[in-house]
């Protein structure tokens, strides 16, 4: 790649020809090189069972062709046709209600249809066979941003076979599932059903009567989206082997198994639409997952808004500066692209108010397109600068779908209890201090981290604890908290101590767990006064009542009847510490507590900026790319502390220079080595 990507999602099958042209000459001016096409193709194409239309799709094929666009051609598979929901109506989803939907809107496919996955295979491969020739396809993008979850009868046939293949038998299944609860014991296979709002769960998806049957169902609607994928991926490979595949994520998504996910995408992808201006460290964290998946490798940032989305209560435009800002904290965090939805406003439906690079008019004095216009001409400058290049962190956080899964569905000790929020929190904390991180799955290797961090860790499968432990015993710092290494595999408790496979190496164990309102705050009095502490924080939410056997109390309950006993421990195992809070404290705890973890492993930021001003570090060919990032609405200054050049400026800046930037500006700095 010659260089970052940028464009987007186009649609010139909205369009009359003479539209085509004018935007091209607006592609030109704003240096766009890289369009998106066909994800909603299916109905255009497809006009009944047998027969094909290709006729719009080659004349777009041809155009961006000839005007030297790099094209992500999608299978566009992304919403089926009406026709073949009304001829078909095994097609459409059934819902958590126990409702047959009707056509209408997307994501309504079930993926359990064998009608819908004989056709979207089909549609693939003859898009495959179809454009095998062209040389400016660079990606192959399957449907869009899957999503959803199915109980209807095909599905229920199909979970029934995936429960087979996984248990082998009704003896193994039954003994996971622990059936003899509320006489669940299943004879025979057809008696199982999906659990829904008609079964198991009493009026939520998260309030289940039986976790494993609900755990297991959430596994099984990721694996059938998934087997759609594969399928069709297995019809692009069979025409066109080396165009990579992709399709685009969306982030901390809970019904997908993103790390289960990632060995069949040949690169990650994904959609950005945080849900405020204020989210940069959530984005931070999400840009940092989807790195993750692929074990550090680069990702595309697939789509994001130039300005406001059109889905929600309310839809604020990004202020002047936050687009070009958040463009360039993606390519920060590994992306390798910067990727648009959309190239030009829709003129009806449900997105003709979602922001545009062109709005309906086709403007070029807009403030957008001058906007968007400075980063493709930014990007040209920047060329291959720090494409592939790597991120080399020395922290971690441990992200599992499994855990997130099961301990939002147990049924105690507290439904305020939130996975994505608390993930959030504890990475802002450390996001604050400006050190590389990487977001880890339970299956990566720990070598490399010195600092292993994992927030309700509920479920320990496949001797993960192992894994720490042999971590922490070579010198590693491990941070957990509450509600961490509760159940096995199949969200049965573990039958020892809480924290179950982790008691010895956090050298504690839990009597008794106190859930209180949120409104409801205990304190954490520190023992010892430390450095960098404060004396005393608060904390709520959950309130382990804890028993210390090998571990150092740290800090202990300032109130109620466990008042005195510990709330964070410090356990010495081999070489290095586990450290375990057993209530949710306040951030600048948390804050605290990750500044004195990181010093003690000079683990540092490669330069002191101010508050909101986020740094992050890629490297390539010997050479570290520092981009400074300000979030502030007002102008700051960082002191450099080494010799170094600006990639966007093109100006040389010597040690010690104190660096103006400007309200939501971005600055790059390229310097060679290491610090």
């Amino acid at each position: 790649m010659e260089k970052i990507l940028f464009g987007g999602d186009y649609n010139p099958e909205q369009w009359p020809k003479e539209i085509w042209e004018e935007d091209q000459q607006l592609f030109e001016e704003a240096k766009i090189d890289t369009v998106s096409i066909g994800i909603f193709a299916w109905a255009l194409i497809q006009k009944d069972e047998e027969t094909y239309d290709f006729s719009k799709m080659d004349e777009m094929m041809e155009y961006l062709y000839h005007t030297n666009k790099k094209i992500i051609l999608a299978t566009g598979t992304a919403a089926h046709p009406a026709w073949m929901a009304n001829r078909y109506p095994d097609v459409t989803r059934v819902d958590f209600e126990g409702r047959k939907r009707k056509f209408g809107q997307r994501h309504n496919s079930s993926p359990n249809s064998p009608t819908y996955k004989k056709y979207s295979a089909l549609m693939a491969r003859k898009m495959a066979e179809r454009y095998k020739d062209y040389d400016n396809i660079i990606a192959w993008h399957i449907n869009n941003e899957y999503g959803g979850a199915c109980y209807s009868d095909e599905s229920a046939i199909a979970f029934r076979r995936w429960l087979k293949e996984k248990y082998q038998s009704l003896e193994k299944l039954n003994e996971a599932w622990n059936t003899t609860f509320w006489s669940h014991t299943f004879y025979d296979w057809d008696e199982i059903v999906p659990p829904n709002n008609l079964s198991e769960h009493l009026g939520s998806e998260n309030v289940t009567a039986f976790q494993g049957i609900t755990l297991d169902y959430m596994r099984f609607n990721s694996d059938s989206m998934l087997d759609n994928f594969i399928q069709e991926k297995k019809e692009i490979k069979r025409y066109t082997p080396n165009i990579p595949v992709t399709t685009n994520f969306m982030g901390m998504y809970r019904p997908l198994d993103y790390f289960k996910w990632a060995p069949h995408l040949d690169f990650i992808s994904w959609d950005n639409y945080p849900p405020d201006l204020q989210s940069q460290a959530r984005m931070a964290l999400t840009h940092d997952l989807m790195r993750g998946l692929k074990k550090g490798k680069p990702f595309w940032l697939m789509e994001q808004t130039p300005s406001t989305t059109a889905c929600r209560g309310f839809n604020p435009i990004k202020r002047p500066g936050l687009n070009r800002l958040w463009s360039y904290q993606a390519l920060a965090h590994g992306s390798d692209s910067v990727l648009y939805f959309q190239m030009r406003k829709s003129k009806g439906a449900c997105e003709k108010y979602h922001g545009a690079i062109l709005n309906q008019s086709a403007r070029n004095d807009t403030r957008v397109f001058r906007e968007c216009k400075q980063i493709g001409e930014e990007l040209v400058t920047l060329g291959d600068a720090f494409v592939q290049a790597e991120t080399k962190s020395k922290v971690a956080f441990v992200f599992d779908w499994d855990s997130w899964w099961s301990v939002e569905i147990s049924d105690g000790p507290s439904r305020h209890v939130g996975y994505q929020k608390t993930m959030i929190k504890y990475y802002k904390a450390m996001y604050e201090l400006n050190v590389d991180i990487d977001v880890i799955g339970v299956d990566d290797d720990l070598t490399g981290y010195e600092v292993v961090i994992a927030p309700l860790l509920h479920m320990i499968k496949d001797n993960y604890d192992e894994k720490i432990k042999a971590f922490v015993d070579q010198g590693g710092t491990f941070i957990t908290t509450y509600l961490s290494g509760i159940v096995d595999e199949h969200d049965n408790s573990v039958l020892t101590d809480y924290p179950g496979p982790l008691k010895e190496l956090l050298g504690i164990w839990v009597e008794e767990t106190d859930s209180l309102d949120p409104k409801d705050f205990n304190q954490i009095h520190l023992k010892n006064q430390a450095e960098g502490y404060q004396s005393s924080y608060t904390c709520n939410l959950i309130f382990d009542i804890i028993h210390a056997e090998s571990a150092e109390v740290f800090a202990e309950y300032g109130s109620d009847f466990y008042k005195n006993t510990p709330v964070v421990t410090r356990n010495t195992y081999g070489k290095g510490n586990a450290w375990y809070l057993a209530s949710e404290p306040e951030f600048q705890f948390l804050k605290d507590l990750f500044n004195d973890v990181c010093a003690n492993h000079s683990i540092q930021s490669a330069l002191n900026a101010p508050s909101d001003v986020e740094v992050v570090s890629r490297h390539k060919e010997g050479f570290t790319y520092t981009f400074v990032l300000n979030h502030n609405a007002s102008t700051t200054q960082v002191e450099l502390p080494f010799t170094c050049e600006d990639l966007l400026k093109n100006r040389q800046y010597s040690e010690k220079t104190s660096l103006t930037i400007d309200a939501h500006d971005a600055v790059i700095l390229r310097y060679r080595g290491d610090l």
